[in-house]
């Protein structure tokens, strides 16, 4: 199969007009669902989005490639767009856009995988490019891309491994590399590309092993690694990389790889590649922490701790929600939940998933900082907080006293500098007992420091959580207020992005201590700015364009669904107006949450989980109220287009 295949004419379309994201992709689907082969392009389309919140389709030189790989898609195809005039395709994007390559594929296999490859290898050419901005018509871009693909390629299908055959010398190969992105699909194969071509050009015979979302290709062999002047590990994930002991390694991002090939070859030949020496248990992605400075590392580790635990936390929420909700209080108020057998269930089984919330958060923060090795010893040091055990409740002292969400951040953290330092102070051992140090030294050792350290400050940190928890139920009037208004609005700041999570993470704790009412301050928080949008949109059509009001209806069931990021491509057109009136509009709406005595078992839902909310009519008027204010606001501010 070649490349030209997947196109057709009705799925190219030159001259687009788009202001921003949205439209074009919105567009994008359109041409993209001519080919016939996508059985629902509402779930396409939402696929495409969830792509492009995971990591940037944006690859440089103004080209961009969405792309979705989903079980609504039957064979894998291409659809293209070149806009009128290039548009600022994400915020932090380098330049502006104007070429758009959209990929569908179907959840079988891995075609599309050797298909983005190929077009990867096509559009790295930039006299290639510049050919396809001036097309004049959509037959004479698909010509151009046609013969292209036949000049490098001649008819040779894309699903045959090309790459070793690339740059193979006599003398094997100079330089080698791996390339690896988090999702494994457009930017693996630019930097790969990049990488090939810019060793070419500086008479180095490359080869580079892609860590792809179809799994690794183009392997290194023992024999390649034992016999090149060195190694470029382009990766914004974990690789292998045990096998380069020894070796001249040069680690960077994979971003790297696409924009400064040649600097990393240059590196390596003028011998200031560093050796790299492997560790017993590191998964050796130190690409992924390079740079990183201690406030985003931290934040980083945290965030891999709180994406582990919220499927716990909504799960095990909503089921113990909706035990409450089917249980008859009458029968036995002191029993509540658990009165009925069907309420019983839920009850059961929503408390041990909800149970696992600590633990599994100090584990993957733990395994964040040290890889594998830091799970086991991250995962007791957060069930010794949860426990609340400590010294003198052992020795039948004072009762233990949970530490709760504070405590397991303590203990993540913890165990993984533990493990890290273990790590290296056994660096020195015998190479005959490099077997029992992951085994047998972290995970004994670990426990045992972390757990006499647990048992030290849990006393503390009980003190600290029971603090929290009855300040927080002592808060009345004008401070309530307050604290449902600050994390109101704190969901719409970002959308998604760290003050949101912030806001969230804090009223998932709160659930851990019993706190209902905040995590229903930041659920009707984070609902108003798709809402407010599409009432603006949809009143006041005077305000904004024909796509933008368009787009507008899908933001109410986003909005409901309890999904902020809808918001963002209008945040993003216009964020000094947009931003504000959206965090103002939250923040009324979180006040009035809490002034109503709304409470919230289940952290994640929206509209589906309100039959779960306590005083829930009250709840639907504050998130109206907060919705209409932030669309007033907004209106008001806006100018007629």
């Amino acid at each position: 199969m070649r490349l030209i295949e997947l196109f057709s004419r009705s799925a190219t379309k030159l001259g687009v007009k788009a202001a921003n994201k949205a439209e074009l992709i919105d567009q994008l689907v359109d041409l993209q669902f001519t080919h016939g082969n996508i059985t629902d392009k509402d779930a396409y389309t939402e696929a495409i989005f969830a792509r492009e919140e995971e990591y940037s389709t944006y690859v440089g030189n103004g080209i961009v490639v969405p792309h979705a790989k989903t079980n609504v898609v039957t064979a894998p195809s291409l659809a293209v767009a070149r806009t009128a005039e290039r548009i600022q395709y994400n915020a932090d994007d380098d330049e502006k856009s104007d070429l758009f390559f959209m990929i569908a594929a179907p959840m079988n296999g891995s075609l599309h995988v050797d298909m983005l490859a190929r077009l990867m290898n096509l559009l790295a050419e930039e006299d290639f490019v510049e050919k396809l901005r001036s097309a004049k018509t959509e037959e004479e871009f698909l010509t151009m891309l046609d013969d292209a693909e036949k000049e490098h390629f001649g008819s040779e299908s894309f699903t045959e491994q090309e790459a070793a055959a690339r740059g193979a010398a006599v003398g094997g190969y100079r330089i080698l590399a791996v390339t690896a992105c988090p999702t494994g699909i457009a930017h693996t194969y630019m930097a790969a590309t990049n990488l090939e071509k810019a060793g070419a050009e500086m008479g180095l015979p490359t080869k580079v092993e892609t860590n792809g979302s179809g799994g690794a290709k183009n392997v290194l062999t023992a024999d390649e690694i034992a016999r090149c002047d060195g190694i470029i590990v382009a990766a914004d994930k974990n690789v292998e990389m045990a096998r380069f002991d020894g070796k001249p390694v040069v680690i960077t991002r994979v971003a790297d790889g696409i924009h400064k090939p040649q600097e990393l070859i240059r590196t390596i030949l003028d011998g200031k590649a560093p050796i790299y020496h492997a560790k017993e248990g590191a998964g050796a992605s130190a690409a992924a922490s390079a740079g990183d400075s201690v406030g985003s590392a931290f934040y980083k580790h945290l965030m891999n701790g709180v994406s582990h635990m919220l499927p716990f936390v909504v799960g095990g929420g909503i089921m113990i929600a909706l035990a409450f909700l089917l249980d008859d209080y009458s029968i036995d108020p002191s029993n509540f939940g658990t009165n009925t057998p069907l309420a019983a269930f839920f009850k059961t089984v929503g408390g041990e998933a909800f149970g696992f919330m600590l633990p599994v958060l100090a584990g993957f923060i733990a395994m964040s900082m040290a890889d594998r090795p830091g799970l086991a010893v991250g995962f007791t040091g957060g069930a010794l907080a949860v426990s609340g055990v400590s010294f003198t409740s052992i020795f039948g002292g004072a009762p233990a006293v949970s530490g709760g969400f504070l405590a397991a951040l303590l203990a993540g953290f913890a165990s993984g500098f533990v493990v890290n330092w273990l790590k290296k102070i056994t660096e020195k051992f015998p190479q005959a007992l490099d077997g029992i140090r992951p085994m047998l030294v972290y995970p004994l050792g670990g426990i045992f420091i972390v757990g006499a350290f647990m048992c030290a400050v849990n006393p503390i940190m009980g003190g600290l959580n029971t603090a929290l928890g009855n300040g927080l139920n002592a808060m009345g009037g004008s401070s309530k207020l307050l604290l449902g208004a600050v994390l109101g609005g704190m969901m719409s700041i970002d959308m998604g992005g760290p003050f949101n999570k912030a806001a969230y993470v804090f009223g998932t704790a709160a659930l851990a201590n019993g706190n209902y009412d905040i995590m229903a301050a930041v659920m009707v928080g984070g609902m108003v700015p798709p809402i407010a949008i599409a009432i603006s949109t949809t009143f006041f059509p005077k305000k904004w364009t024909a796509e933008e009001r368009n787009n507008g209806f899908v933001n109410y069931i986003m909005g409901l669904c309890f999904i902020s990021e809808g918001a963002i491509p209008y945040a993003a057109a216009d964020p000094g107006r947009v931003i504000p009136s959206c965090i103002v509009g939250s923040a009324v709406s979180g006040a009035l949450s809490m002034l109503f005595g709304c409470t919230l078992m289940a952290p994640h839902g929206g509209i589906f989980v309100f039959p779960t909310v306590g005083n829930p009519f009250m709840y639907i008027v504050a998130l109206l109220i907060g919705s209409v204010v932030g669309a007033a606001i907004l209106t008001a501010w806006k100018k007629d287009k």
